[in-house]
């Protein structure tokens, strides 16, 4: 068993790690980030209102508006009366917006998976078997 010393520098070793894989991996966005995260959220989530998605993503309302209205120009949500409140707008991705997100997914999930690819077969081996163990420390 580890020791706590051996246990927080492993932390400090994954914390690091996982930043700059989640950094390469956004790296190979093909739009910004914000507009990416607020369209998986709302793929994922459903339609909502722009204070929702600006309370969920931790940002001001202000600027959640700005990247709506960004996604908005580009076809990539729309807008709508809010069928149990008509007074409330939502926001909900349009097909074009799924489309581009499936693209970008598929481009980022294809540089990972060459990077996997030109590992040795036992480090690919290893690879598969810590999947599970990340997926629990994730709360998932």
């Amino acid at each position: 068993m580890a020791n706590t010393r051996e246990t927080a520098r492993a932390a400090s070793d994954l914390r690091i790690v996982l930043g700059q894989l989640t950094r390469r991996l956004r790296a190979e966005n093909t739009f910004p980030i914000s507009q990416a995260t607020v369209l998986a959220r709302l793929e994922r989530g459903g339609p909502a209102t722009t204070s929702a998605l600006a309370a969920a993503e931790r940002v001001r309302p202000q600027s959640m508006a700005q990247t709506v209205t960004e996604l908005e120009a580009d076809g990539l949500v729309d807008r709508s009366p809010d069928p149990s409140d008509g007074r409330r707008i939502l926001i909900g991705v349009t097909e074009r917006g799924r489309d581009v997100l499936t693209k970008d997914r598929r481009r980022r999930e294809g540089w990972l998976a060459q990077a996997i690819a030109e590992l040795d077969e036992d480090e690919q081996a290893l690879l598969i078997r810590v999947v599970p163990l990340l997926r629990r420390l994730a709360g998932g």
